[in-house]
């Protein structure tokens, strides 16, 4: 294993991310001992703050955001006597020097996590090399949005290739630190039950689903620069495809894990314009409650969709003819991240001159707003049967919370945080992950212009545009809800 690092800096302290999730992470770490002893933590922002303030405010983010019951004055005094302050300007480059006299001798081993627009990551990168901050010892952790297109996202990683080699970036997909998501592999390569039937011979079809309840929440200048289809397909929800669709590593090396989801998104076929829909949500109500349309909340007039529905092929022959359904969107319902795996049906049902209809089986991995594995299979009916055999779908269903209660359930950060200090990069995304991704989706977004397709209006509180259950519909296949 790598050697642990003994500073952890931390740009973008102050904001949004830190407080609700940060922080939060590294208090759950520090009151399991898992963080090392002398680990120094420096926050860095714009923000005219000093320790004293930077503590206070950390302390009043864990008592708002933690877990009603697991905040312990001790176990937060611990973390915050870890933290210190050093504000810095990113577009000021004399501002970084006052940061790596704070970090001292960088040989001990730095983490640095970069949470900036897209736009800052190459002066910060530059600053950080100008201030000597670039060196064998030190790791660079990058959060989303790694630029808007290949263009701009090679760029980025250009910029932070020429300061820091390959095996010390360590681009962060949260949704890679969550439990269920990486009982995907477990799932899979564990249990022989799964691997033999996980193919285009037994899958109909394979079912994803990301949806939020919420609007744009303060971030409508970035937002309405994504859009969904950047905002979330792009990373999110292709890594959640790779998972799934990936052929067995051969070991549980970061390499060979990334290795096999590479190829995954190297065999995605490019989107038809047909099998896609974008949407707008446009006012409605969430929960009885009424919300404003996306033009309201932004305050002008936009075709940025909210929405996006697409029908995915990976050309391989794991897939190859098995349709992947991808759907994604903001001012859903409910909130709800789910993988469905449908299954086929029985090639012939002994029970039909009985009376008795099957249904496919599938399995339901839930990962928000309940982490729950679900298998549904057929079973029969209680009866003695003399007007025929009923056959009925049961759930076999596996709630993470319950069958692992003696564990507490972790903020996705926790795990990131921890690689990090500890140096293990297999849940992090590699150069040509970001780079694969990003190609495939400037294929669907230059074919929507060549077409001049807009959003359609959906309400909030909605699945989405009426097109995207035909999308389904057409094959014979309805969204699982």
């Amino acid at each position: 294993m790598a050697e642990r690092i003994s500073t952890l800096v931390l740009f973008g302290a102050t904001g949004d991310l830190a407080r609700r999730m940060l922080l939060p992470s590294l208090y759950g770490l520090d009151s399991d001992g898992l963080l090392p002893d002398h680990l120094r933590i420096i926050g860095t922002a714009r923000s005219d703050l000093d320790d004293v303030g930077f503590r206070a405010q950390a302390d009043a983010a864990l008592r708002e955001f933690l877990p009603e019951g697991f905040y312990a004055a001790g176990i937060a005094e611990r973390l915050v006597s870890r933290l210190h302050y050093v504000p810095v300007d990113i577009t000021k480059p004399d501002t970084f020097a006052s940061l790596a006299k704070a970090i001292g001798d960088p040989c001990h081993g730095v983490g640095i996590l970069l949470s900036t627009a897209p736009t800052l990551f190459k002066p910060a990168i530059d600053g950080l090399g100008a201030a000597g901050l670039a060196c064998p010892t030190v790791r660079m952790a990058l959060e989303k949005p790694l630029g808007t297109d290949l263009e701009s996202s090679r760029e980025i990683n250009d910029a932070v290739g020429a300061a820091f080699p390959e095996d010390r970036i360590f681009r962060i997909d949260h949704y890679l630190g969550k439990e269920t998501v990486q009982n995907l592999l477990a799932l899979r390569f564990a249990n022989v039950l799964f691997e033999p039937l996980w193919n285009s011979t037994h899958i109909d079809h394979v079912q994803i689903t990301v949806a939020e309840t919420i609007g744009v929440e303060g971030r409508g200048d970035y937002y309405d620069q994504a859009g969904a289809l950047r905002d979330m397909v792009q990373n999110h929800m292709l890594q959640l495809l790779a998972l799934v669709a990936r052929e067995p590593p051969t070991d549980f090396s970061a390499a060979a894990v990334r290795d096999e989801k590479v190829k995954v998104l190297r065999s995605l076929r490019p989107i038809d314009p047909a099998n896609s829909v974008t949407g707008q949500y446009t006012k409605g109500a969430i929960d009885g409650e009424p919300v404003p349309g996306y033009a309201e909340e932004i305050g002008h007039d936009s075709n940025t969709e909210t929405f996006v529905a697409l029908k995915v092929h990976i050309d391989n022959w794991r897939w190859k003819g098995v349709p992947f359904y991808l759907r994604t969107g903001k001012r859903m319902p409910e909130r709800d991240t789910e993988i469905v795996i449908q299954f086929r049906d029985v090639p012939y049902s002994i029970f039909a001159s009985r009376g008795a209809a099957t249904r496919p089986n599938k399995l339901v991995i839930d990962l928000q707003p309940e982490e729950q594995i679900s298998l549904h299979l057929m079973a029969k009916a209680p009866g003695l049967d003399r007007g025929g055999i009923r056959l009925r779908e049961v759930q076999l269903d596996i709630g993470l919370a319950n069958a692992f209660s003696e564990h507490r359930r972790r903020i996705a950060y926790e795990r990131l945080l921890l690689d990090l200090i500890e140096g293990d990069p297999t849940l992090f995304v590699r150069r040509d992950e970001v780079e694969a991704q990003w190609a495939w989706i400037d294929r669907i977004r230059s074919a929507w212009a060549e077409k001049c397709l807009t959003p359609r209006p959906y309400a909030a509180g909605t699945w989405g545009p009426s097109a995207a259950i035909a999308l389904a519909e057409r094959d014979g296949i309805s969204w699982h809800e």
